[in-house]
């Protein structure tokens, strides 16, 4: 029996159309994957940036956005610069004073080659050992063969992180300077009220959420900092080798790496950790020690007290999440995937009050569901 499918032209064209269409929209998205980057950081930054900014705004004379904008940045500015200008005293310090031991050290090693080699003389490891040596020498000699290559390229992505970065400040600016004459004039391309005010409450809703989560997790940062600074300083008491003004670096890197959802604080705690051993090993484990304390108090108490205003999400769509932000974008993906979460959970929840409502036409709907629902009949 044989199947005989009549089309015309247009319904082929379109049939072949459709999917290339799409193919080559994803081809675009790849090609421009770095501008669209630094538009979604721009962005980021500017929903951060605008709770300050509508702050000042209501203490400015005539309620003049750019000078709150302006205002906003130079603190921001101010404020990073502030904890750089810190923060490289004492770990210069600290480098300094690993450099100066270094010799001690070797000597340490050698004294410990002298306990290994007799027992590489009885085990019959020499060839092993031979080996290891030869091949750590090799890749010693081509990482100084690059090393020129290497400066130069590292002197290049540092100047095309300094554009990036300021390309990133301009695009935010612009953002928080433009953006509410924009969704003003977005808002009034409807022709439907219904449908714009359900649309612009679940904007509203996302809003919330993005600042809230930002607000909280600064929230936490902070307290970790104070008292990471404060363990160290207690810790320069006890063992006077340690430097008290290694305290202020330590918050302030607890402050920065804590932004980084679930493993941040762990990377801060290694770096603390690493400055530390360098002048003290008992009192790195004295951290480590009092540190996993605290972590644990800061994940069951702390941060679900202060989060869980802002963020519905379990601990498994949190870690799938941080996971897809991560392979997609890197750090900054791990930062702003919970609330990218966050907001389309506001949409998925949206959508099935709306499914729900639709379906349903004698139950008691929310106001807003109720007219949209009605206008579409």
């Amino acid at each position: 029996m044989k199947v005989i499918i009549d089309s015309d032209t247009r319904t082929f064209v379109r049939f072949w159309l459709v999917p290339l269409g799409i193919v080559l929209v994803g081809l675009a998205l790849y090609s421009m994957q770095t501008a669209l980057l630094l538009i979604g950081v721009a962005l980021f930054l500017a929903l951060i940036i605008n709770t300050p900014v509508s702050f000042l705004s209501k203490y400015i004379p005539g309620n003049h956005r750019g000078i709150s904008i302006a205002l906003s940045f130079i603190l921001i500015i101010s404020f990073v610069a502030t904890l750089v200008t810190v923060m490289a005293p004492p770990i210069l310090q600290q480098l300094i004073r690993f450099v100066d031991n270094l010799p001690s050290f070797v000597d340490r090693i050698a004294d410990q080659y002298q306990v290994l080699s007799v027992l590489i003389d009885k085990y019959g490891l020499e060839s092993q050992v031979d080996q290891a040596v030869v091949a750590m020498k090799d890749s010693l000699g081509s990482w100084l063969a690059g090393f020129g290559s290497n400066i130069i390229g590292g002197v290049g992505s540092a100047i095309g992180g300094v554009f990036m970065g300021f390309l990133v400040l301009v695009l935010a600016f612009l953002m928080l300077l433009e953006g509410p004459k924009l969704v003003r004039g977005a808002w009034t391309l409807y022709t439907d009220e219904a449908k714009m005010k359900y649309h612009r409450q679940m904007v509203e809703r996302m809003y919330r959420v993005v600042t809230g989560y930002v607000i909280g997790q600064l929230t936490i940062a902070a307290i970790g900092a104070v008292i990471t600074g404060f363990i160290v300083f207690i810790i320069s008491l006890i063992f006077h080798e340690i430097p008290a003004n290694l305290a202020v670096p330590s918050a302030a890197i607890y402050f920065l790496f804590t932004l980084i959802p679930m493993f941040g604080s762990t990377i801060a705690a290694i770096i603390i950790s690493v400055l530390l051993i360098v002048t003290s090993l008992p009192a790195m484990i004295t951290f480590v020690i009092v540190f996993l304390i605290y972590q644990q108090i800061e994940n069951n108490v702390i941060s679900p007290a202060i989060q869980s205003k802002h963020m519905e999400l379990s601990a498994l769509l949190i870690l799938i999440a941080i996971t897809i932000g991560i392979y997609a974008f890197g750090l900054f993906g791990a930062i702003i995937s919970i609330p990218i979460a966050g907001c389309l959970k506001i949409l998925f929840d949206e959508y099935m009050k709306y499914s729900r409502a639709k379906a349903e036409p004698s139950a008691e709907k929310p106001g807003v569901i109720a007219k949209l629902v009605k206008s579409k009949k």
